[in-house]
């Protein structure tokens, strides 16, 4: 097997890119990135563009395919899940090639890169860490009627098997809950098994009943916040807001979300024992797969689902104060018109004016996150009065005034370097590794190669 440290392993990647980018690695200077993964893999490569009306096929892009085959049998047989690298090629064919490893407190990134710092070891955005909130008094909904319930899947499935009391229990055994007694009359009138019917008009008669593909007792699941992962770079974004208003609570995940089922979409379906403040216990909930935070409601009981059908409009969430705030050139417009006490995270994007100050925020006693697009700080130093922070991300720019300084907020949990354009990845992984330093995470590996492509055909 070829080995990943092997330059030849390489070559055929780096000979399709030089050719590719001739022109520019003749510049002082000029270098050529991309990563590779065992699944996956991004490089500047041009594709050959089929004839009009015809796909584009493997044999298009065969030399590029079969180069980077060599580098993944690589990786697989180094347990290495993917690696970024930059070389820089002489005209006479003489490379450098660096090969950035993966590092147990770096994100995967989407390029070549690194992802977000991971601080603290395990650690997660504040929402994720968010449990319900006690809401006194919640009672399931008026519109719960077990006789009804069970007679109306009665009749429109008359040929379903029902689960048995045992495989019930074993469910509330393995999920540590007690299922709601609409859950229990369900499986008391089929256990949800695909298997159970004779083909798939079958299960359609069981769907069209419940309204949602639902899973047999061996299914059920507990939708935490663990089931629902996200990238620091994203999550510290979100917010857990639940108004007064709401009938669920604005949460990632809770121990009280039994998925029961699925939309037949990817979006999944449970039954909510931790409701909202206006929310029922047991009511029917769904959460999208696109979205990291969450849920809309379906019906306010399972009975009203299967009688009623879905509720119209379902978003009951109210109307969420400024938790999250982007100030940029498409929406507000300063710094001082994000700051309030509410505020968590703070995204400042492109700006067209002077560099703006973060005396507003200064002191608000929620705000975690921060987010600056390049130059747009005027006192990147003001970063040290915002003692709260757990996530930041700035430009390589203003982490350099930051290290040199010693004035890097010692509350973080995770960090993101944020790059724009073609910049040479060695400089970025020094300063990310200079970060981690601090904290005494694991670096990003960097292994050099020397090798000799030979002249340029």
């Amino acid at each position: 097997m070829p080995s990943i440290d092997d330059f030849a392993t390489w070559a055929p990647v780096l000979r399709l890119l030089r050719a590719a980018h001739a022109d520019s690695l003749a510049v002082p200077g000029g270098h050529v990135t991309g990563q590779i993964g065992i699944h996956s893999w991004s490089l500047h490569l041009p594709r050959r563009m089929p004839p009009p009306g015809q796909a584009a096929q493997l044999a298009d892009m065969q030399d590029e395919y079969d180069a980077v085959q060599l580098v993944q049998a690589a990786l697989t047989e180094a347990g290495i899940e993917g690696m970024s690298f930059v070389a820089e090629i002489s005209p006479s064919g003489h490379t450098a090639l660096d090969l950035f490893g993966p590092s147990p407190a770096v994100e995967q990134s989407f390029g070549v890169h690194p992802g977000a710092l991971v601080l603290v070891e395990d650690s997660v955005p504040e929402p994720w860490r968010r449990l319900p909130e006690p809401v006194p008094g919640a009672a399931p909904a008026p519109s719960v009627d077990l006789a009804l319930l069970e007679r109306t899947l009665r009749e429109r499935i008359p040929d379903a098997v029902a689960a048995t009391e045992e495989e019930i229990a074993a469910a509330e055994t393995r999920l540590g809950v007690t299922l709601p007694n609409e859950l229990k009359v369900l499986y008391g009138v089929t256990r949800a098994k695909w298997e159970d019917f004779r083909d798939d008009d079958g299960w359609e008669r069981v769907v069209d009943a419940v309204g949602f593909e639902p899973f047999s007792p061996d299914e059920l699941s507990v939708a935490d916040a663990s089931s629902r992962p996200s990238r620091w770079q994203f999550g510290a974004m979100e917010a857990v807001v639940t108004p007064p208003d709401a009938a669920i609570q604005g949460l990632v995940g809770s121990p009280g979300w039994i998925v029961l089922g699925d939309t037949g979409g990817g979006d999944r379906v449970a039954v909510d024992l931790t409701p909202g403040p206006r929310g029922h216990t047991g009511q029917i909930i769904v959460f999208s797969h696109e979205d990291r935070i969450g849920a809309d409601l379906l019906a306010r009981s399972l009975t009203d689902l299967v009688v009623n059908g879905p509720e119209d409009g379902r978003r009951h969430r109210g109307a969420e104060p400024g938790a999250v705030a982007w100030v940029n050139r498409g929406s507000l417009s300063s710094v001082q018109a994000a700051a309030h006490p509410g505020l968590e995270a703070l995204s400042i994007g492109v700006w067209e004016e002077e560099p703006v100050s973060l005396a507003p925020v200064i002191g608000l006693p929620r705000l975690r996150t921060l987010r600056a697009y390049p130059g747009t700080l005027a006192d990147p130093l003001e970063i040290a009065g915002l003692t709260g922070l757990e996530f930041l991300e700035l430009a390589p720019e203003e982490w350099r005034v930051l290290l040199d300084a010693g004035a890097v907020p010692r509350s973080l949990s995770a960090a993101s370097v944020d790059v724009h354009g073609d910049r040479h990845p060695l400089p970025i992984v020094n300063l990310a590794n200079e970060l981690l330093a601090l904290w005494n995470r694991p670096p990003i590996p960097r292994t050099t190669l020397v090798g000799d492509l030979g002249p340029l055909a």
